[in-house]
């Protein structure tokens, strides 16, 4: 039996479309709501000669909006991101995100450039990517290694940091006051770091590195039930020809064991003094992040300007962009509007 829809009726079926479309599309900008299109970083990849390095990274969102920059972790990559970016791209936000040194398809310009991993290195290299990319200022966010590189433009370079937003706060150390041993527990958290001060551990990292991934993971997000395919494609990161020397050298630094590079000499003597951050800022943390991280109350001072500090609850761990992108998404946002208060 054939059906005759009058035009009337035709009228009524576009508008319950309309209404569903849109009231669907506020649904995904509410916090807690992620949208499916997350970004395919392989699609998206793109390659950039910026100083010493041919970076790795993926850009979304118009052209012509505000720019952010997010920075991955260790043991990550830029898949952290996926949802975060697509979130903030839906949003009107010019994305970045790139892989650092070491990761992913970054790679030196030259086999004679020491493979350091010092924080210092790790801040130039943003410096000469926004510079590649004609970047004079943007959003700066991170997590893990990426926090602390973001903290570092934002303390030394305010001038090309609009807003920061920093999971687990104020990350800036400083080698000479690190010998200064922690409790036996506090110190039991950096049993890696430990580990990788050896040439056992530098063996045991090279051999097993994926492997090693994995359980730092699970110790660093203990409530985030990840799938195989989810670690498998974020594990590509650590293909990098220099990704086992490059993380070997960051912690040995760290320590000091290993002498930094006089290029970054005058970058590292700044932060020895652990400067103060003045730029609108976000700090963030996980309920349940089983890395070693700062309490919020003990980093507070450390951010002189407009602030504000989230717990995130639900089991939320280390990966926090990963495991709560809309959160994150909101930190950056939230940071823009403070950044655009007279």
């Amino acid at each position: 039996m054939q059906t005759i829809i009058s035009s009337k009726q035709k009228l009524q079926v576009i508008l319950l479309f309309i209404t569903v479309f849109c009231a669907t599309a506020a649904m995904a900008a509410k916090p807690g709501n992620i949208p499916d299109n997350n970004l395919t970083i392989t699609d998206s990849l793109k390659q950039i000669n910026a100083g010493l390095l041919n970076v790795g990274y993926i850009e979304a969102g118009p052209s012509k909006g505000q720019p952010v920059i997010l920075l991955h972790g260790w043991p990550y990559g830029i898949n952290s991101y996926s949802k975060a970016a697509a979130i903030l791209a839906e949003k009107g936000y010019h994305v970045f995100v790139p892989y650092a040194r070491g990761f992913g398809s970054t790679r030196f310009l030259s086999a004679g450039t020491p493979r350091s991993g010092q924080p210092g290195a790790l801040a130039q290299d943003l410096l000469d990517f926004m510079d590649a990319l004609h970047i004079q200022k943007a959003i700066i966010g991170g997590f893990d290694w990426g926090a602390r590189t973001a903290d570092i433009i934002a303390a030394l370079h305010p001038e090309r940091c609009t807003a920061l937003v920093a999971v687990s706060g104020y990350l800036i150390g400083n080698p000479k006051t690190a010998i200064k041993p922690l409790s036996p527990k506090a110190e039991l958290s950096w049993w890696y770091q430990f580990y990788f001060a050896t040439e056992r551990g530098e063996l045991g990292y090279k051999e097993h590195t994926r492997d090693f991934a994995k359980l730092i993971w699970q110790l660093a997000s203990p409530d985030w039930k990840f799938d195989e395919a989810t670690f498998n494609q974020e594990a590509k990161s650590f293909d990098n020809p220099d990704h086992v020397a490059i993380v070997i050298h960051n912690y040995r630094y760290r320590l000091g064991l290993v002498k930094g590079e006089k290029n970054y000499a005058a970058i590292e003597s700044r932060l020895a003094g652990g400067p103060a951050i003045h730029v609108p800022t976000v700090t963030l943390e996980g309920d349940a992040n089983g890395a070693p991280h700062p309490s919020p109350d003990a980093y507070r001072n450390k951010y002189t300007g407009k602030y504000k500090h989230h717990t995130i609850t639900g089991g939320i761990g280390h990966d926090l962009p990963e495991e709560a992108p809309a959160a994150f998404a909101n930190a950056i946002i939230e940071a823009d509007a403070m950044a655009s208060q007279r």
